[in-house]
């Protein structure tokens, strides 16, 4: 559009665009082709794509959107380039598939790999700095299961796609709080251990009749508190 072309508000611009209003009829049958073929692609690439994604699945979604987007708002864009990038997507993500079922290497590499967040009470403070994962955020995950201290964990598994795995601790162990320091009321109900002190980090136990005034073995920190047995 050439800028004397140009008029402030103008309302068949402002709403259609610089297109024909024939064009609508147009983008209702490329709209319809289109969602079409995303439901087909989808479909050929598995059932996990109606589940929750992987990063594979999302970013393979994300170009499907991308792809697919242009032609619908573009009279001058053909169907043809977005079948081809579909087909390459779907051919590309069932070869990744066929691949993580023969090589553990190949779904480390592509889809990342479980790991251990909690381990026997303990935090594994390593791979929550890996994976960029605070220590509120897994206590709040913890709090919403109805956890109120670390001891009752025996793992905390973080899946591949980001989903957490809870195994219990049977019969429960003293541990670290879950609660946040500002909810005193609610940290005094809960039962102490006596002689027991849990590191403040990484919830490394340590028994004896007063608070330790060494660092913690585990992750060094020098903080300690009381551990708690229940809510």
């Amino acid at each position: 559009m050439k800028p004397e072309d140009f008029h402030l508000f103008e309302p068949l611009r402002f709403f259609l665009g610089d297109v024909p209003w024939s064009f609508l009829l147009e983008t209702l049958l490329r709209g319809l082709f289109l969602y079409g073929l995303l439901l087909l692609s989808m479909r050929l690439m598995g059932k996990r794509m109606g589940a929750q994604l992987s990063r594979n699945e999302m970013a393979a979604l994300v170009s499907l959107a991308a792809a697919i987007g242009v032609p619908i708002q573009a009279p001058d864009r053909g169907l043809v380039p977005p079948l081809i990038i579909a087909a390459i997507i779907v051919l590309g993500q069932r070869f990744i598939a066929a691949r993580t079922l023969k090589s553990k290497k190949f779904e480390e590499i592509t889809q990342d790999d479980i790991a251990i967040m909690v381990e026997d009470g303990c935090l594994n403070l390593d791979k929550m700095e890996e994976v960029v994962l605070p220590q509120e955020r897994l206590f709040a995950k913890l709090r919403s299961e109805s956890i109120s201290q670390l001891g009752q964990v025996k793992r905390l598994y973080m899946e591949a796609n980001g989903d957490f795995t809870l195994l219990l601790q049977e019969p429960a162990r003293p541990g670290l709080t879950l609660i946040p320091d500002w909810d005193e009321e609610y940290i005094q109900e809960q039962q102490r251990s006596p002689d027991t002190f849990a590191c403040l980090r990484c919830g490394q136990l340590e028994h004896g009749p007063q608070e330790p005034a060494h660092a913690c073995p585990r992750c060094q920190h020098h903080r300690w508190t009381t551990a708690v047995t229940a809510g």
